[in-house]
């Protein structure tokens, strides 16, 4: 990598990149301290419903399968790899089980970050504004995070501007997001009628969840066309398919 230069205060990125690391050390620190038995008690109605939905284990092994059929498992093991919104760390777990060895987690909660265990650096942080050089980064990674951002277009463009900003020439930006595909209206549906929550513990947990981020998610669900052009004013698709209720898009800069 070249050399990072000076910011308008005289520092080198880098010594402003690790002076940041220590603030997010710190933050995550104070967060697991203030955590205690939220590790296992869950008050928040979302997360709760998140926990009911999967497993951590089993929401692992399905971002392995995702990670394989998006073609991340091409990529080489030594790339910089950011998982955006990385909320608990999952992703990250199912990227160290892919062999990637150089991970770094982003997410705006210290909350969630401080649940992470594992080897990835994880920075809290807001995805609008990346704490990362321009052009540093080898892949980028969004898995369901983009549809809870407040205000469309705006955080999204701004998101994206960012993606671009810090991805090399070469990188890839790697997006999985829900779609109202005939699957998920059929999911909608369903977890509508009470009878199916009753009998289906994860048909409520999902039914709860929606219910719990109805405003955002329905505001992104409501404007795909805004959405691809915002996406394709910034990257080449390489990769793309809409089904089973998902976006996975694999994109180059432009």
């Amino acid at each position: 990598m070249a050399a990072l230069g000076r910011n308008r205060d005289g520092k080198t990125l880098a010594l402003q990149w690790r002076e940041m690391m220590q603030e997010d050390k710190q933050q995550i620190a104070t967060a697991r301290e203030a955590l205690g038995e939220a590790y296992v008690k869950i008050s928040d109605p979302w997360e709760a419903a998140y926990v009911r939905f999967e497993t951590p284990e089993q929401e692992i092994r399905k971002f392995v399968r995702r990670l394989e059929k998006l073609g991340v498992v091409r990529l080489p093991r030594e790339a910089r790899v950011v998982e955006l919104f990385c909320g608990r760390g999952n992703g990250l777990h199912a990227l160290e089980r892919l062999g990637f060895t150089n991970l770094v987690g982003v997410d705006l909660s210290a909350r969630l970050i401080a649940l992470y265990e594992g080897k990835a650096r994880c920075f809290v942080s807001d995805c609008r504004r990346l704490p990362f050089p321009d052009q540093s980064e080898d892949i980028l990674i969004v898995q369901g995070g983009l549809h809870h951002l407040t205000t469309l277009p705006g955080d999204l463009a701004q998101t994206f501007a960012e993606m671009h900003r810090v991805l090399r020439r070469d990188g890839r930006a790697v997006i999985v997001e829900p779609w109202l595909t005939p699957f998920l209206r059929l999911v909608h549906s369903v977890s509508g009628m009470s009878l199916a929550r009753k009998c289906s513990a994860k048909v409520d947990a999902l039914a709860t969840m929606i219910d719990h981020e109805r405003v955002t998610y329905e505001q992104w669900l409501n404007q795909p066309e805004m959405i691809l052009n915002i996406a394709r004013a910034h990257f080449s698709p390489v990769q793309e398919s809409f089904a089973w209720g998902k976006w996975m898009f694999v994109g180059r800069p432009l």
